[in-house]
């Protein structure tokens, strides 16, 4: 039921908000070969944490930059915590798979959504994966806007959040992308698929 109104809820947005989207985006579109460190340069994540944590760190911020540059990472974004496929499907591919990066040298498994560092790190908890998977907000969608990644879920009650997807990034370059074709769908961006294109 929620997978059918996800689908439906996507198709009528996205037709109704494609003319103004193009209207008034000045993104470049996520690409292999994109560099996300040119393309999201003035962008922050906002690493997991307590609500304590936050007021101790005087609320700070994770440029792109310290977490690409000169890094292999494979990073997985997703419409949001707690929602069904999220939880049930698309972290615990990567939870369960965490050594099998590790021997393919890549120094971070990151895990970005729409939402708060700290609802991120509550979920975190909850999937027992905080420790194996960085956890970053993106609470704005700046991130996955400067990259057309974003996803307008108004019509399912989630409002902006992001599109499912999974990259592998070298150096801040986009050398895989995996993109589903609707929120719902757990396809392409699960952590089985990534492995085989590293």
């Amino acid at each position: 039921m929620a997978s059918t109104i996800l689908r439906r809820a996507t198709s009528s947005v996205i037709k109704s908000s494609l003319l103004t989207e193009a209207s008034r985006r000045s993104y470049a579109s996520v690409a292999v070969g994109t560099d996300i460190l040119s393309a999201a340069s003035q962008v922050s994540l906002q690493k997991a944490r307590s609500w304590d944590e936050g007021v101790t760190s005087n609320f700070s911020t994770t440029s792109v930059n310290d977490i690409f540059k000169g890094k292999k990472v494979v990073i997985f974004g997703l419409p949001g915590a707690y929602t069904g496929v999220c939880s049930q499907q698309h972290v615990p591919s990567y939870n369960k798979n965490i050594d099998k990066f590790k021997a393919k040298g890549i120094d971070s498994v990151i895990c970005v959504a729409v939402n708060d560092p700290y609802v991120m790190n509550a979920w975190a908890d909850k999937l027992q994966a905080k420790d194996v998977i960085e956890f970053y907000g993106d609470f704005d969608g700046s991130f996955h806007q400067s990259l057309e990644l974003g996803k307008d879920l108004s019509a399912a009650l989630l409002g902006p959040r992001s599109e499912r997807w999974s990259a592998y990034v070298v150096d801040g370059k986009v050398k895989v992308l995996n993109v589903e074709g609707a929120p719902s769908d757990f396809k392409v961006s699960g952590a089985e698929v990534i492995l085989e294109q590293i």
